[in-house]
């Protein structure tokens, strides 16, 4: 608990590193953006904090220092909301560059100013062009306009300009990061680098490797899913709620600014007047002064652009006062026109001098929001009505103009709360999870080695997972059952150790029996098995039978070799013994140590249910006479037919029985034995076999030295 509590203690000091590095990062950029909008710098200065924060601290830092940056900006520069989306593509860019560490040259720095540059000149264009309907800075306007004189369209001249300005901003910004980065000692770096990991970092290599495994069906493809779609949903649900509630709440206010232009406009027109109004038209006592105070009520009620006032009859609307914007269009007083389709259904109200409420058309006088308002003459009676027309065209342009700064302002945080979801489900829970299985595999693979159980479990230990919840548990769960199984794989491999020394001793008491009935082979299992190993591992050497020849099957084989003469245990001392040449039928009867060795050996088998040393036990006994041509006994069994141990065994048969001393014969100088297992191969012996065992001469004489004594 208390290596725990240091570590917890270590790790919270590290996120507290990181948020100052932000609040820093932040500082700065406000700082130098505030600075360079006071003094009418063509340039923003407001992303060196950026780049810096994410150089040090990784994405999510620096989108938290972008996103918070352009906030505060909007406080004293309008348009800084806007270019958020901007500074979390700088974010990822300078991410790209840090994990790929491609900014320690002046080749790869120049290529990432550049890039910014780049993103900064083009969106920035796009959004100014969009949201302002031209250049931000009057400099980039006035050389825009000197590049357009030699034949290039405005728009590209102003995204050239921008991306040259660009540069310098940008590359002003990158220039201070690095300084700053400079005097930033490396192990803070590295501290506020590796806040986020709560286990043992990652390289980035082995990030990779998850990151390249995964798949639409692993666990980082569908968190990323799921976060994209959630974000997306949550962004466009809060962005539509945001446009939808401002269209209704201006529609509403431009409605009743309508209403209250017809309102002052009914008590400024003389009612009483009406009539001559229409009968004279402009030439009317009064007519020019009520106009103009039409007009100037016109002008300052927003949203409102035509005013005018009508009298409705039975035959159609006649026009009293009509405020267009353009007089050769403008209808004239007494012109009568039809009623329009969408105030039918109001015409009694209208006739009988009523309120009606406002009414949206689209007709002669296209889109518009009506308000009306009844004018009364002196005696309270409805002469006609004042009309206020709000154009909806204007308001949906202003609608648009406002969705694309919505979109533009949620797309940064769409971007923010992705960022964040993916950082918290990578470092909480993917990365935890992705080492577990990756040191629970190999732990798994290790198969017989203890050394590899052991590093395993080492390596499981050394993750450190401390991520307070489920995925901890898991972790050490997983550590205790690695470690109690690596204890048991330890104890199972003693025993199993202890029983195959005591095998060992068995078959080694069995071959001692048998060889203790025959006067003169002395040592002879011993030396047979350290051939038949020495003839093994110069058949892996060389890559012969490479499938057969495994560790396990070399242990086998050489586990059961002394066994391969146990069939003699029922040749008669006589026969087994005798100092001279064996008869014909003597001979028959030696042969049978054979068959007799190959039933013997399976009873074992049958007892021991198949241990596969025994198997080769039993081939080696019943064929270690077989010859390659088939000439053999007991079954004449030829070439590769016969199996592999016992063709083996017979060439170190055969040699020690050259080699060492007879009752009826001494033993053979070593030349002429090794001349005769020559002669042998491809008739008697298999030559692959004879080939690497004349290739390890030097490890035949050492077996030679140790139980011959001289080298004959």
């Amino acid at each position: 608990m208390k290596g725990f509590s240091g570590l917890s203690r270590k790790r919270n000091v590290n996120a507290i590193k990181r948020r100052v590095a932000i609040l820093i990062g932040i500082v700065l950029n406000v700082g130098l953006a505030f600075i360079a909008l006071k003094n009418d710098l063509p340039l923003y200065l407001d992303c060196a904090g950026t780049i810096l924060v994410t150089m040090v601290g990784g994405v999510l830092p620096g989108m938290v220092t972008g996103v918070a940056t352009n906030v505060i900006c909007s406080f004293f520069n309008e348009t800084s909301l806007y270019y958020t989306f901007i500074s979390v593509l700088i974010v990822f860019v300078t991410a790209w560059f840090m994990l790929r560490d491609r900014l320690k040259s002046i080749k790869w720095v120049s290529i990432f100013i550049l890039i910014l540059s780049a993103i900064g000149g083009v969106f920035g264009t796009l959004l100014q062009w969009f949201l302002m309907g031209g250049p931000q800075f009057a400099e980039v306007a006035e050389s825009a306009r000197v590049i357009a004189t030699q034949g290039v369209k405005y728009f590209f001249a102003t995204m050239l300009v921008n991306t040259g300005f660009n540069i310098i901003d940008k590359g002003i910004a990158v220039m201070d990061a690095f300084m700053i980065m400079y005097f930033i000692p490396k192990n803070l770096v590295e501290s506020i680098w590796n806040s986020a990991w709560h286990q043992k970092p990652l390289s980035f290599d082995d990030v990779k490797e998850m990151r390249v495994k995964k798949d639409s069906h692993s666990l980082s493809g569908r968190m990323a899913k799921m976060l994209v779609v959630a974000s997306l949903a949550l962004t466009l649900a809060m962005a539509w709620i945001s446009i939808e509630l401002y269209f209704i709440n201006t529609k509403a206010e431009y409605s009743e600014s309508s209403k209250n232009a017809t309102k002052l406009a009914a008590r400024v027109i003389d009612g009483d007047m009406v009539d001559e109004y229409i009968r004279h038209g402009k030439s009317a006592p009064g007519y020019r002064e009520t106009e103009s105070m039409l007009y100037s009520i016109r002008e300052n009620s927003r949203g409102v652009k035509y005013l005018y006032a009508v009298k409705f009859e039975e035959d159609g609307c006649y026009f009293v006062f009509d405020l267009d914007s353009d007089d050769q269009t403008a209808y004239q007083p007494g012109d009568m026109i039809e009623f329009e389709d969408a105030f039918r259904p109001y015409l009694s109200k209208l006739f009988a001098g009523e309120e009606i409420p406002s009414i949206e058309s689209n007709d002669i006088s296209g889109w518009v929001l009506t308000s009306y308002t009844p004018v009364k003459n002196s005696q309270g009676r409805t002469v006609c009505y004042v009309g206020a027309d709000v154009s909806m065209y204007y308001l949906s342009d202003y609608m648009r103009d406002f969705s694309i700064k919505t979109i533009l302002i949620f797309s940064g945080f769409f971007t923010l709360v992705l960022g964040y979801g993916l950082w918290i489900s990578r470092y909480n829970l993917i990365y935890p999870i992705g080492s577990m299985t990756k040191s629970t595999k190999e732990f798994v693979v290790s198969g017989d080695d203890q050394v590899a159980f052991d590093n395993s479990v080492r390596a499981i230990r050394e993750l450190d997972i401390r991520t307070d919840d489920e995925v901890e548990e898991l972790y050490k769960a997983i550590c205790k059952m690695s470690a109690d199984m690596a204890e048991k794989v330890r104890s199972v491999r003693h025993y199993a150790a202890a029983t195959a020394k005591m095998q060992n001793g068995l078959i080694i008491t069995m071959a001692d029996m048998v060889e203790n009935r025959d006067s003169d082979t002395g040592a002879h299992i011993q030396k047979t098995a350290a051939y038949v190993r020495i003839v093994l591992d110069g058949l892996r050497r060389k890559g012969y039978y490479a499938q057969k020849i495994t560790p396990n099957y070399i242990s086998d084989v050489e586990m059961s070799a002394p066994l391969h003469d146990v069939g003699k245990i029922n040749i008669p001392d006589k026969i087994l013994n005798k100092p001279g040449k064996l008869l014909p039928d003597e001979f028959e009867i030696m042969k049978t140590h054979t068959t007799a060795g190959k039933k013997i050996i399976e009873k074992a088998i049958a007892t021991l249910q198949g241990e596969n040393y025994l198997k080769e036990a039993r081939n080696m006994a019943a064929y270690h006479h077989e010859r390659w041509d088939g000439k053999g006994y007991p079954e004449k069994l030829h070439g590769e037919v016969i199996p592999l141990s016992a063709r083996v065994m017979a060439v170190a048969d055969v040699f020690d029985a050259l080699t060492s001393p007879r009752v009826y014969k001494p033993a053979f100088p070593l030349e002429k034995a090794l001349d005769i297992i020559r002669e042998g191969s491809g008739t008697q012996f298999d030559p692959k076999c004879v080939e690497v065992f004349m290739e390890s001469l030097d490890e035949v004489k050492v077996v030679l030295r140790k139980y011959n004594g001289e080298i004959v």
